[in-house]
């Protein structure tokens, strides 16, 4: 359930020099081997995006939880503001299909476990069915086919191989997130050009494609040496990545690119909430927990009142349960209430600044 989330102190780095993009990535445009992470809920904004290309890296739009027409209009804008740069570098993220269907009474169950809680925030959980979707997959698949962007990325399942070759022809670069080798050799059988590796440590949704069973505890370098041992293609790495010399590592171990997500959520860019923000930095706030009882899939999250409360009895099911707690995480969140809230965050939490993202995806390169 825990993780200890004492960040290391950096270890002297072996050059001062700015790191230099490569690969796949300095062929779309960027200079530092930097890439913001697609967090979705609020947190990864237009803003966020635009100040990872302004600062030579590349941002990744988060999909999910978005209309169709939402995510249009926040690619609109992206591509415009990276278009005053003199870039096209940016990419999406979309939940692939891979649910968790949940036993009806366990949700039931768990309603009722909810339904003090919601009543603080005037709630009523009466006539609340299981909703199970698939966050408008096809709709969106089809936007980016007919308006492509520079990278699609996915997590939680794997698309159809005919969606990879859609998105590639259509011109996209397509990243599948993996976090073992044997997903790794899945996700390079289907022909993407490259894959998120991620690690234990990451904060908000695990990118396992079997969220039922725990995700093995591998230290990232060993994780990336363990797939870039089975597949061929472009790797960049994820999870608990927060220092100069957490990307340097990454790089070391022959990752093209740092995925960085959590130390970025205080920034002014981010959309995380402001008890979210200010949880982030709460230095009575020690401990991590990989946790079902938000959104019924496994989530590292700061530890709270609500995992303390619910995480021994949440069901896993997913996106129902995700569906059943919004309206609570909402309330919570627009009540200035930290306890109440999914605070997503890798163990990398403690390097989170309240700087700008394009100073801090500089510094994690080494420019300052």
């Amino acid at each position: 359930m825990t993780d200890n989330n004492q960040s290391a102190e950096d270890s002297p780095a072996t050059s001062t020099d700015t790191l230099k993009a490569s690969g796949l990535l300095a062929g779309l445009g960027a200079t530092i081997p930097l890439v913001a992470a697609p967090m979705a809920g609020g947190p990864s904004t237009p803003a966020l995006v635009l100040a990872a290309a302004q600062a030579g890296g590349l941002g990744l739009l988060a999909g999910g939880y978005k209309t169709p027409e939402q995510l249009a209009a926040q690619i609109a804008e992206v591509r415009a503001g990276v278009a005053a740069f003199g870039l096209n570098l940016f990419g999406v993220n979309l939940f692939a299909p891979n649910p968790v269907p949940i036993d009806k009474d366990a949700f039931v169950e768990y309603t009722e476990a909810l339904r003090e809680l919601a009543a603080t925030y005037n709630l009523s959980l009466d006539e609340v069915d299981a909703l199970e979707d698939d966050d408008e997959w096809e709709a969106k698949v089809d936007m980016l086919v007919n308006d492509p962007v520079p990278v699609v990325s996915f997590t939680f399942g794997l698309p159809p191989a005919k969606t990879v070759r859609r998105l590639q022809k259509a011109g996209s670069l397509v990243f599948q997130t993996v976090t073992n080798p044997d997903e790794g050799e899945q996700a390079s059988a289907m022909g993407v050009d490259g894959l998120v590796v991620q690690s234990y440590k990451a904060g908000g949704h695990s990118g396992t494609l079997a969220p039922g069973t725990p995700v093995e505890q591998i230290p990232l370098a060993d994780l990336l040496d363990r797939v870039r041992s089975r597949v061929h293609v472009p790797i960049w790495a994820a999870g608990g990545i927060s220092t100069p010399a957490g990307v340097r590592d990454a790089l070391a171990h022959r990752a093209e690119a740092a995925v960085v997500g959590s130390v970025l959520l205080r920034s002014p860019e981010s959309g995380a909430s402001k008890p979210y923000k200010a949880a982030l930095a709460d230095t009575h706030r020690t401990e991590t927990v990989v946790t079902t009882a938000f959104s019924g899939r496994p989530a590292r999250a700061l530890r709270n009142a609500f995992v303390d409360r619910f995480h021994g009895v949440a069901p896993s099911g997913y996106p129902a349960v995700h569906h059943l707690t919004s309206p609570i995480r909402k309330a919570a969140a627009a009540a200035n209430d930290p306890e109440s809230i999914n605070i997503w965050a890798g163990t990398g939490y403690r390097d989170a600044a309240e700087e700008p993202v394009a100073d801090i995806l500089r510094r994690l390169a080494g420019a300052n």
